[in-house]
């Protein structure tokens, strides 16, 4: 498999963790340990919509057009940080904690622990250090 190959099967898995993040945590009594924002979820999702767009214009485009130039590689790859980092405080809502008034950790229908968001959201740092690998070394 080349490398550009490998970019465009992160980016569609990239797609899928942003989408069903959004359809997890888009309802009250998300599974975890502890409640988190409604906006973590929200700029999670508005960050990484923008990001998938602007990449998919990166990797689809010509280089000398506005679309697959730097400033909007940058603004992509700095867009998958974003998500990225957004995806780990998500996370946070299933660190132990210890004491007597510590809630037991909620289940869902999903899964009965933090496997599917361990799953979704170290792929994807370990996905957006790829792309940016991928757009430092102009593979993409």
């Amino acid at each position: 498999m080349s490398f550009p190959t490998a970019v465009w099967i992160l980016t569609g898995l990239a797609a899928v963790v942003i989408v069903l993040t959004r359809l997890r945590l888009g309802r009250d009594g998300a599974a975890g340990r502890f409640s988190i924002s409604r906006r973590l979820p929200t700029a999670h999702f508005v960050a990484g919509m923008l990001a998938l767009v602007l990449w998919l214009g990166v990797l689809v485009a010509p280089e000398d057009s506005f679309v697959g130039g730097p400033l909007v590689g940058i603004a992509a790859i700095a867009l998958w940080w974003i998500t990225a980092l957004c995806g780990l405080l998500i996370l946070a809502r299933w660190l132990p904690a210890r004491g007597r008034h510590v809630p037991e950790a909620a289940g869902d229908s999903w899964s009965k622990g933090p496997g599917l968001s361990l799953l979704a959201h170290l792929g994807m740092v370990a996905g957006v250090l790829v792309f940016t690998y991928a757009y430092l070394d102009a593979a993409v």
